[in-house]
């Protein structure tokens, strides 16, 4: 199962897409920015950053940020490594993403996907987008 996940700045979800596992993520770029169910501020306004790995490193994405008014920030593997080596206080951008996909893996029904069809697997999804978002506004406690 191939997860595309969008988080805000802090690790909150805000869009998630879901494909096969033989699925490049690039190609999941444009489903997931259609799963953003908040409303984004106007671009023209403010200036809007995405954050992407190295499997995001082609021009038809960079396109796709562009159509949806982002500023694209795709680093190769190793580049933040050297930053974080070179400029003092440098802190990488993309663990946040990383650490939200470990937020949901701790939920079984998501380590492994069981529901044969997407749907469900989607809506369980959904759930710990949902869950996450709520602990992290302190609404849990």
């Amino acid at each position: 199962v191939k997860r595309s996940l969008l988080t805000e700045g802090n690790g909150i979800p805000i869009g998630v897409a879901v494909e096969g596992a033989n699925r490049h993520d690039m190609k999941l770029t444009e489903k997931t920015l259609d799963s953003i169910v908040v409303e984004r501020p106007d671009p023209k306004e403010k200036k809007q950053n995405m954050c992407l790995d190295k499997g995001y490193d082609y021009d038809e994405v960079r396109d796709i940020l562009s159509k949806w008014g982002y500023t694209a920030h795709i680093k190769a593997r190793g580049e933040e490594k050297k930053e974080k080596e070179t400029i003092p206080g440098y802190r990488a951008r993309r663990w946040v993403v990383e650490r939200t996909h470990s937020w949901m893996n701790r939920f079984r029904r998501l380590l492994v996907r069981w529901e044969k069809k997407s749907e469900n697997y989607l809506g369980f999804l959904h759930f710990a987008c949902a869950y996450i978002t709520f602990h992290a506004a302190g609404v849990f406690g």
